[in-house]
């Protein structure tokens, strides 16, 4: 199977002297939806980052598509920050123009049709949305790009209950089969019945890692009730 994230010896501490990912190696296959998931402060959101070229490794190399992060790797990751960061004086279609303008796989006629299905108005302004519609507008912009690697960080966490399976199934109709998405969430039992693997991450390092089916089959339990297990011996 080709890999599309490879991670080796990769180390970050921030100036704070903050440790937070610790020697971590992992290869992530394309064409998967994986879980990275873990309690707050285990690194998640800055192994995103990191992927994405926010940030530079402490120590270790990261690689996308058999490519060091940098400026070449920048079109082939699609990456959704947990904090909003649209303009709140802009209109939504001024938000597609936006990411028509900068990027060049950006599929507006796919954004706008997922927003008619969320029903979301394009002529309204961010600011006037409420924060699980804002979501959904930014959710909307980064699946629309045709990427090679999503990473969305708590993407549902504002939206709705009732919302919530509905977005991830306009998700799932939406992206190619030969990208990876790399969903970083809490809310693990309204996410894990779209994921074909996951991995659990605890003080920046991966404690365990398995395939979805195989926790269900062979444990008998979701994944949400596994990771409940798992961290209450930590």
């Amino acid at each position: 199977m080709e890999t599309i994230l490879q991670c080796s010896h990769l180390t970050k501490r921030y100036k704070s002297g903050t440790l937070a990912l610790d020697d971590l190696s992992l290869m992530l296959p394309k064409g998967e939806i994986i879980g990275l998931l873990g309690p707050n402060g285990s690194g998640k959101t800055t192994l995103l980052k990191l992927t994405a070229g926010l940030l530079t490794p402490t120590r270790g190399e990261i690689a996308v598509d058999g490519m060091r992060v940098g400026a070449s790797t920048k079109s082939a990751v699609s990456y959704l920050p947990e904090r909003t960061y649209l303009s709140p004086a802009m209109r939504v279609d001024e938000c597609l123009n936006l990411f028509a303008t900068f990027y060049f796989d950006f599929d507006r006629a796919r954004a706008e049709e997922m927003l008619r299905l969320l029903a979301v108005p394009t002529d309204a302004k961010i600011k006037t949305l409420s924060k699980g519609t804002r979501e959904k507008v930014q959710l909307v912009l980064v699946m629309s790009r045709r990427a090679k690697l999503y990473l969305l960080d708590e993407p549902i966490a504002g939206v709705d209950p009732a919302a919530r399976d509905y977005i991830l199934n306009t998700i799932l109709k939406n992206y190619d089969r030969e990208s990876t998405i790399l969903i970083s969430t809490h809310l693990i039992s309204d996410v894990e019945n779209v994921l074909d693997s996951f991995l659990f991450i605890k003080n920046g390092k991966v404690i365990c890692r398995d395939r979805a089916a195989a926790v269900r089959e062979q444990r008998g339990q979701t994944i949400d009730q596994f990771f409940r297990e798992v961290f209450r011996c930590y």
